[in-house]
């Protein structure tokens, strides 16, 4: 395939089986200015596909580095009401929404971590109702990527800077399966795998994992009614969706009150333009007591303290040493791409999804489960080819689900 055939491939790919567009649906993208020739591909894959009307927000890393730099202090606890106001009528549509990532990894670096804290604080705030609806997969939405100038370079530094772009290109579209076959096909013998992996842990219903690694010895207990769940989900009226592109994991929800010992991440989190590494977190009966980090440890204290749910975890993902994009050895600096190399965690707000009868509950109900609820959701890699889970049964007899990295069954 040539490289404009894999765009092509790439963006009805997006559209038809990211967000799976119907007949007179309404589509919003997010994105910015360095992904402009792409969405406009998008875009008509859109219309072909029988969009009602495409709606697309560009933003501009250098506008947005402009505002945290220089805006006045207090805007950053505000939020504009017409952003909310546009997510809200979407919502209220039954549209999708897409984003197309090409952040820098280290756009807003050096700003004060308050700054950043403070607006996303505000922002999941203010767009409580647009969370509630992506959390409960009440619309269809995705998460897709493509290159810019700033991230291919942090990706590739030692390529030529003639080469970064494509380089990052090639090593996306082989995430998302494209460029060997028919991709549509293509997932969906890997979404059938993924279910399969699903099915097996639902069957098993453990009251608590186990992860051993170095540096890592943590027991998360898990709800007696928790959902393992893929990247393939459903909205209420039954439309089918892939939130994130690519994705390798199959994930839960934790009990919020029953996470003890301390773990180290693996690789680095990108959060808000800046990153957060070499870090352990310890945890006393589900809460955060301690966190240390060697890389962005300022905003790691900010982030813990965006609201009381931010300092529990929300969310437990396992994803095999040797899936794809761990095999590639490539370290994307983009959550994205990276917690589908890794078994991972997240601070801050749990699906309601991983949770029987969940998306039907409300915030107060959620909480009285031990289900934990917050405005932020930030996942950090923890896997290794050196870690071991094991499954605990409410009877005390322990599975090996992981051994050296990988499933053991």
């Amino acid at each position: 395939m040539t490289f404009e055939e894999k765009l092509e491939q790439y963006a009805e790919l997006a559209v038809k089986v990211g967000v799976n567009i119907q007949k007179g649906q309404y589509l919003l993208i997010n994105t910015t200015t360095d992904t402009l020739d792409f969405t406009k591909i998008v875009v008509k894959k859109a219309y072909e596909a029988g969009a009602g009307r495409v709606h697309v927000n560009l933003s501009d890393q250098e506008i947005t580095r402009a505002f945290y730099e220089y805006g006045a202090e207090d805007e950053f606890s505000k939020f504009p009401k017409w952003i909310v106001a546009q997510r809200d009528e979407c919502i209220e549509r039954k549209g999708a929404i897409l984003w197309i990532d090409a952040e820098d990894p280290d756009l807003l670096s050096g700003i004060p971590a308050r700054r950043i804290t403070a607006q996303q604080k505000a922002s999941g705030e203010a767009l409580v109702n647009y969370r509630k609806a992506i959390m409960n997969d009440d619309i269809a939405w995705s998460i897709i990527a493509v290159p810019s100038k700033k991230w291919a370079a942090k990706v590739f530094p030692d390529l030529p800077e003639d080469e970064q772009m494509k380089a990052l290109w090639e090593a996306i579209f082989k995430t998302v399966r494209i460029g060997e076959g028919d991709a549509v096909e293509n997932w969906r013998k890997h979404l059938a795998e993924l279910e399969h992996r699903a099915k097996q842990l639902n069957s098993k219903k453990y009251a608590k994992l186990h992860y051993k690694a170095p540096g890592t010895d943590l027991t998360i207990e898990l709800p007696e009614k928790h959902v393992w769940c893929t990247g393939s989900s459903k909205t209420p009226e039954g439309v089918t969706f892939i939130a994130n592109m690519p994705t390798e994991e199959v994930y839960t929800l934790p009990s919020k009150f029953g996470v003890n010992g301390y773990v180290s991440n693996t690789k680095p989190l990108v959060y808000q333009g800046n990153i957060i590494d070499k870090f352990t977190l310890t945890f006393e009966n589900g809460k955060i007591v301690k966190a240390d980090a060697k890389h962005g440890n300022e905003l790691l204290q900010e982030l813990i303290q965006t609201d009381e749910g931010a300092a529990y975890l929300g969310e437990v993902a396992l994803v095999p040493h040797e899936s794809p994009i761990s095999k590639s050895g490539i370290l994307y600096y983009n959550t994205l791409f990276d917690e589908n190399a890794s078994n991972h965690l997240a601070i801050g707000e749990a699906y309601p999804t991983c949770y029987e009868g969940g998306r039907e509950l409300e915030e107060g109900q959620l909480e009285s489960l031990g289900i934990n609820v917050s405005v932020t959701h930030e996942d950090f890699m923890i896997g290794s080819a050196e870690m071991d889970i094991d499954g605990i049964l409410s009877d005390g007899t322990r599975e090996p689900i992981f051994r050296k990295g990988n499933w053991a069954f």
